[in-house]
């Protein structure tokens, strides 16, 4: 119903058509200037500096967050390296400490068998010692027997020098038989 009336006054320009006067347009369009003007000052541009700020300072910290993976990192590979070398360092003083052991070992051994070789030979040349002792004391036990044996047998008293004689002659044939 209303359409037709609408496009019947086409004599009306489209501004009057919808109810617009331009200088309420006008005054609302300065009045929005003048409200984003003071809101562009005192919201917008603050809240666009702290944005800023806000961004370099997360820029900043990631930047020390990677500083800090890289020093992180470095210090894990340095503890690393240290790691490896006190290993090393310590199979080091082992293998030196097991070789002083055998070496100690080796020396001790070596000693003790000179010591037995010792006391063997020292108790070799007792033995030998008394076996000659013990010989010498057979051969004039011996040659007393004979003696006192022959002169049984010959029945008669021999002089000190017809013992000593048949003694030393006794003693010979013994040791040379």
């Amino acid at each position: 119903m209303h359409l037709p009336l609408l496009f019947a006054q086409s004599t009306q320009s489209m501004p009057e058509k919808f109810g617009l006067e331009w200088h309420y347009v006008l005054i609302q369009a300065v009045g929005f200037l003048v409200l984003f003007g003071v809101l562009y000052q005192f919201a917008i541009k603050p809240v666009l500096a702290q944005m800023d700020e806000r961004a370099t300072k997360i820029e900043s910290g990631l930047k020390y967050a990677e500083e800090m993976k890289a020093k992180l990192e470095a210090a894990q590979q340095a503890y690393e390296a240290q790691m490896r070398e006190a290993q090393q360092k310590s199979q080091q003083i082992i293998a030196e400490a097991q070789k002083a052991a055998k070496d100690l070992y080796d020396k001790q051994l070596k000693e003790a068998g000179d010591r037995a070789a010792a006391v063997t030979s020292r108790a070799l040349e007792s033995i030998e010692l008394e076996k000659r002792k013990m010989l010498a004391e057979a051969r004039t036990e011996i040659a007393r027997l004979v003696v006192a044996t022959a002169q049984r047998v010959l029945s008669k008293e021999l002089s000190d020098a017809d013992r000593s004689r048949y003694n030393e002659s006794a003693a010979r044939e013994l040791s040379g038989a």
